[in-house]
């Protein structure tokens, strides 16, 4: 037998040795997430043709966040970039007649507000419909494109009519530059990312037109914030979304106001409803609204939108998803008004559902299409965005109950990349409650081995976590912390979302109980199934998620490291303090009428001798969410106590960061102290 030519066993080997590599995928890492980019908004075009929708991303030679607005065609053969440079822009809307791509953005230096600009799609560069002083937060064209309605924030602000008047005193306030005092009035004086909040601080409305740029109040109120314009569909009125409680800030309501939509008109009330999605939409022939209800205030940290539809010539509103018990949003008419379709919560997922106007049954639109982020119809065309475990979000055509891909941000990033398997977790709490979940395993994972295991907590409590992928690090972290070795449990405990209002409302005054012991469960089931090294235990999360875990570190020592960010343990600090002044009142009454409730809700700090697990805090200087006095006060309480412990702050951050260096830090910052303690 003759040998085989060994040049052609070496020619074999280097074939064979290249696919392997070029095929192998390798783990995800933080700079593949600073790559990553956030497809938003989408909005397809009248005719149907083309779908508009933002992009955002690092822009790492400025250290910020930046977005611009693209388009995709129909048969996403076409993908443009509309706006660049160093302003972002956002909210892409078109006009009526499809001859206008509008869209927000702020140029002109470091405290330009934001502005309405225009792109006429026949040629031509973009150019600015509006010159206002207070920032634009809001619009919507008119049906027959003639004019827009426009939300602007600080109305007391002078019109573009009115700069002439006050040239002077704008050069000697620039030349003074000495900040002005705040004068506060309101209960709800602070929110983060605004800032201070006074009675200057209300949005009103205001009509453009767009030929003449000539701007006119439509409201003239100014005690109330208004917003969310909807024009009829004949043009001749708004339906907008206010408050005219004897106090907004408390009332736990909103009201909805019609107005014809021409200056100096006068609104008229057409219900009160408890708060929800502000978010309105009118049935084509203009006899309906349909409209978001909550729940009654003592429960407006754990709401639940429900989809309700309201004649506008009067008459009692009907909830048509009160049955249904689960989250709804982005409600839209079918062609006919005969149903609304919308995007459903229901237990770590979303997905399209619909609903007879007249009243009936919560059906499924299509089968398993991922997770829907948002949807949007136009011109017989459905735009949707989704994505699952495995695939970032993107933008998918949905026709026939199937999905088209149309864009492809970031598949350049994520072709070699290995994500971690998710799997869903279900197992029964302390009490016998069934509890849901997520686990996220390496992505070399190895069935049979122990693994050390991060406990990682969604914040909230009303939200939850599902099977989507987001490019941000919030969702991204699981991931993150999987293609580091670590086994990750994503536990949707009571007080969560998508699975309905008694199991989101079980933790009512009753804070760091019963989530503890779901989250607990979570792990048991983890170490039960031979998965979790019950040695090698983490925990961690942000915001409620941080807050959880100082009630869990308090509760059980077992684990071995853990992260508190922009948490709290001394809730009675709060009060006064965050944001969430309406809750506090409604939820636990002021501290003076309860006070062994605030001081039970506080026990991680009470208790915080029980701790022993060495703890990291962390949180964002400029937090008006959960003001980082939170993790101060722990980091102080476990350095007296000689727990390990670190605590760092970002200066200039919000409840979420958007320097990216800080959000890089972070990262590494979680990598180094779960390594130092689970490896």
């Amino acid at each position: 037998m003759k040998s085989p030519n060994i040049l052609f066993i070496i020619l074999v080997f280097c074939v064979v040795s290249s696919f392997s590599q070029t095929s192998a995928k390798r783990p995800l890492t933080p700079d593949d997430t600073y790559k990553l980019r956030s497809v938003q908004d989408a909005r397809v075009s009248p005719d149907g043709a083309w779908v508009a929708y933002t992009v955002g991303g690092v822009d790492a030679e400025n250290d910020k966040r930046h977005s611009d607005i693209w388009m995709v065609n129909w048969a996403g053969t076409e993908n443009l970039q509309v706006t660049r440079g160093t302003e972002s822009s956002s909210t892409p809307r078109w006009s009526p007649d499809g001859k206008y791509l509008s869209y927000l953005s702020a140029r002109g230096g470091e405290d330009a507000k934001s502005q309405i600009w225009l792109l006429d799609r026949r040629g031509g560069e973009p150019f600015a419909v509006t010159d206002v002083k207070g920032g634009i937060t809001g619009y919507e064209w008119s049906p027959d494109g003639k004019r827009i309605a426009v939300v602007m924030e600080n109305p007391d602000e002078p019109t573009p009519s009115d700069k002439d008047k006050d040239k002077d005193k704008d050069k000697k306030d620039k030349k003074e530059k000495v900040p002005k005092p705040i004068v506060i009035t309101r209960m709800h004086f602070k929110q983060d990312t605004e800032g201070y909040l006074t009675s200057n601080s209300y949005g009103r409305i205001y009509l453009v037109d767009v030929e003449t740029k000539k701007f006119e109040p439509l409201t003239t109120d100014k005690d109330f914030d208004e917003s969310h314009p909807k024009w009829s569909p004949d043009g001749s009125r708004i339906a907008y979304i206010s408050n005219h409680a004897k106090d907004p800030d408390m009332s736990g309501t909103y009201d909805i106001f019609l107005v014809d939509a021409k200056p100096n008109s006068q609104p008229q009330k057409l219900l009160t409803t408890y708060q929800a999605h502000e978010e309105l939409h009118w049935s084509s022939d203009g006899k309906a609204l349909t409209f978001y209800q909550g729940f009654e205030p003592k429960y407006s940290a754990y709401n639940q939108s429900r989809l309700a539809v309201v004649p506008v010539a009067g008459g009692e509103p009907r909830v048509l998803t009160a049955a249904f018990d689960r989250g709804t949003a982005q409600a839209e008419f079918s062609s006919d008004g005969a149903t609304l379709s919308f995007i459903a919560e229901d237990d770590m997922h979303e997905y399209l559902a619909k609903v007879p106007v007249a009243g009936g049954k919560v059906e499924r639109v299509g089968g398993d299409l991922g997770t829907i982020f948002e949807r949007n119809t136009a011109g017989g065309h459905a735009a949707v965005i989704m994505a699952d475990d495995t695939h970032v979000a993107e933008i998918y055509a949905l026709e026939d109950g199937k999905l088209r891909k149309l864009t492809s941000h970031n598949d350049s990033v994520m072709t070699d990349v290995q994500l971690g398997a998710v799997e869903d977790m279900s197992f029964p709490s302390k009490d016998g409650t069934e509890v849901h979940g997520l686990m996220i395993k390496p992505p070399d994972y190895q069935a049979g081995k122990k693994y050390p295991t991060i406990l990682w907590i969604h914040g909230g409590p009303n939200g939850e976590d599902d099977h989507g992928f987001r490019p941000d690090s919030y969702f991204s972290i699981r991931q993150l912390l999987a293609a580091r070795g670590y086994v990750v449990l994503a536990v949707n405990y009571r007080g969560s979302s998508g699975r309905g209002s008694e199991f989101t409302r079980a933790i009512w005054a009753d804070w760091g109980n019963k989530e503890v012991a779901d989250l607990l469960a979570g792990v048991d089931y983890a170490v039960k199934k031979g998965v979790a090294d019950p040695e090698r235990l983490g925990i961690g999360g942000w915001s409620y998620g941080g807050i959880l875990t100082d009630y869990t570190i308090a509760s059980d020592t077992r684990f071995k490291a853990a992260i508190s960010g922009a948490g709290s343990a001394l809730q009675l600090s709060m009060y006064g303090d965050d944001q969430y002044i309406m809750q506090y009142t409604y939820e636990l009454q002021p501290p003076w009428k309860s006070q062994d409730l605030w001081i039970k809700l506080s026990y991680p700090f009470f208790h915080a001798d029980r701790i022993k697990t060495p703890t990291f805090f962390l949180g964002g200087q400029s937090d008006f969410n959960v003001p980082i006095i939170g993790g101060e006060q722990m980091y102080q309480a476990l350095r007296t106590l000689e727990v390990p412990t670190q605590f760092i702050v970002y200066p200039g951050q919000f409840h979420s960061f958007t320097r990216p260096s800080y959000v890089r830090d972070r990262m590494d910052r979680f990598f180094a102290w779960y390594d130092k303690y689970l490896k």
